[in-house]
Order: C-alpha cells, then structure tokens, then sequence
C-alpha cells in the first residue's frame, strides 16, 4: 500500500509539473494531429497528437515502475 501511494504521489506531482510548465512549452498543443479549428465567433482545439505524445509517455513510467 505504502509503495502504491508513493508512485501515486510521483504521478500527481508530474501532472502539477506539466500543468505547470505546459504554457512555457511552445510545441505543446501544436504537434502534427492535433486539431484547432479557429472561426469568427467560435475556436474549438483538441490536442489529438499531443494526448498521444503523453499517453506513451506515461505508459513508459509506469511500465518501468512495475518493473
């Protein structure tokens, strides 16, 4: 349970990091895939590319913590 908490509390403050620093990173929001449809009275984006991008990213750390 101990161990579990640990990881838990790593993850939280990784994701307080990204939300953090995330406008500071300019690429963020902007990778191929992602969408953003820009009109005159109405902006919609979804980060397609970027959602993935960390996806993996997050499946790499938690897969070398079970390890």
């Amino acid at each position: 349970m101990g161990r579990q908490l640990i990881i838990l509390g790593l993850i939280i403050a990784a994701i307080g990091i990204v939300f953090s620093l995330g406008p500071r990173i300019p690429w963020l929001g902007k990778l191929p895939g992602d969408i953003s449809i820009k009109r005159e009275h109405f902006s919609f984006s979804f980060p397609l590319g970027t959602c993935i991008l960390l996806s993996l990213l997050f499946s790499a750390v938690l897969w070398l913590f079970r390890r």
